[in-house]
């Protein structure tokens, strides 16, 4: 047995974990673990999350493993994974082949680090398991003309477009009331449904000078911090958004369970890391956003932003009707953003025509549209994982003949990966 692993598995047992025998798979789930970590050597952005042994990243920062080394390493791992026995139940194949994709995915990006140049959806392919589709100028002008006619007036739509939101912007004296009310409400929703472990928790922190609108950083022990960045005028829509997004029942819970249910009780290392350039970002960006209309079905969203959020705002709730019919129709331009980073990403347009690209058929102000440019630029094709990731886990759970939360919580609480949902 691995000196680590037996420090690990003492540590378990303390812990109230599954300890586990030192099989070949829980040795390739170590191995991967320490490679997700010497690639963080590399790139800063790579490591979302860690909750392991502590001396394991230690070791990381010490060793700093060259990337030819890593790739070499991650070659005879994937070798080892391939002729590694899945023996068990559904979880643990689904388990061998998550490991099989995390560490293909790995070594594209170890690849991109050493200067390999991929397109936009050669790259979303091997780090993401998933390529978005295509949509012609045409299919957005369509909506945009459904949008035009719901913003009657004269002058360009966009800033007709940016006239009508004003009226809805939260007060920043007012912005924490409300999100802690919204925060309650998908907390109480989504507890109605799943078990959460007994501890769970998480704090908010309002940040500036990001890339991103919202983040969550899982600390381990079923504990989160989330930033809401504050840049930009906050919408009374973006209150259920992020709370239900960051917070219940997307990333803190979908961390959570994976935490509870593969971590503590099976022992599974592999899930205490998690790589944001991999698969495991479009589930967890599509459960993300897809539980949002889990927790709120049909017109609940509107009846708890109309009588609850609004007032507490200090918005007019006479005018929340109008607000989600608008909303609505602008969602259904989310693919906007993908053309917007493909054409970028590619060398097509530069990024002033990105952002004037995002302005005339993603609805964006002229500053949402340079901060996501630099979103582009950090994230680059991780774009796919909000939009597509949503539809291809809500297509997943509904077509399940399960109860529709059941099957979501399942889900989040699996190592299920990206094209296993069109199974």
């Amino acid at each position: 047995m691995r000196g680590a692993l037996v420090v690990l598995l003492a540590a378990a047992a303390l812990a109230g974990q599954a300890v586990q025998p030192a099989t070949p798979m829980n040795n390739i789930a170590e191995q991967y673990v320490k490679l997700v970590l010497a690639v963080g050597q590399h790139d800063a952005d790579y490591v979302d999350a860690f909750y392991g042994p502590a001396e394991w990243k230690t070791d990381a920062a010490r060793q700093k493993v060259p990337l030819a080394d890593i790739d070499a390493k991650a070659a005879r791992l994937g070798t080892a994974i391939a002729a590694a026995r899945d023996d068990g139940d559904e979880l643990a194949r689904l388990r061998r082949e998550y490991l099989r994709r995390q560490v293909e995915s790995l070594r594209a990006r170890v690849k991109m680090l050493q200067g390999a140049k991929l397109t936009f959806d050669e790259e979303s392919q091997a780090l993401y398991d998933a390529v978005a589709p295509r949509h012609p100028d045409s299919y957005f002008e369509d909506i945009l003309n459904e949008i035009d006619r719901a913003l009657p007036g004269t002058g360009p739509l966009i800033d007709r477009y940016d006239a009508f939101r004003r009226k809805f912007i939260v007060p920043p004296d007012r912005l924490s009331r409300v999100f802690d009310r919204a925060i309650a409400e998908c907390r109480g929703r989504t507890l109605t449904h799943l078990t959460l472990p007994a501890d769970e928790h998480f704090t908010v922190e309002y940040v500036k000078n990001k890339p991103w609108s919202g983040y969550n950083w899982y600390q381990g022990k079923f504990r989160s911090l989330i930033q809401v960045n504050t840049d930009l005028p906050i919408y009374i829509d973006r209150a259920v958004d992020l709370a239900c997004h960051e917070g219940y029942p997307g990333h803190h819970v979908y961390n959570a369970l994976l935490e509870q249910h593969l971590v503590r009780e099976r022992g599974w290392i592999e899930f205490t890391i998690y790589p944001l350039f991999s698969p495991q970002s479009l589930i967890a960006e599509g459960t993300a956003n897809y539980g949002i209309e889990v927790a709120f079905p049909g017109a609940e969203r509107l009846a708890f932003e109309r009588d609850v959020l609004f007032p507490i705002a200090g918005l007019d709730p006479s005018q929340a009707d109008a607000y989600a019919r608008v909303r609505t129709l602008v969602d259904r331009l989310a693919y906007a953003g993908n053309e917007a980073a493909r054409r970028y990403l590619n060398g097509e347009i530069d990024r002033a025509a990105a952002a004037a690209w995002m302005s005339r058929y993603a609805m964006s102000s002229p500053k949402a549209a340079e901060q996501r440019t630099h979103f582009f630029d950090t994230y680059r094709s991780y774009v796919i994982n909000y939009n597509l990731g949503k539809d291809l886990v809500k297509q997943y759970v509904e077509s399940r003949r399960g109860n529709r939360w059941d099957e979501f919580g399942r889900l989040l609480a699996s190592p299920r990966l990206p094209s296993g949902l069109r199974n």
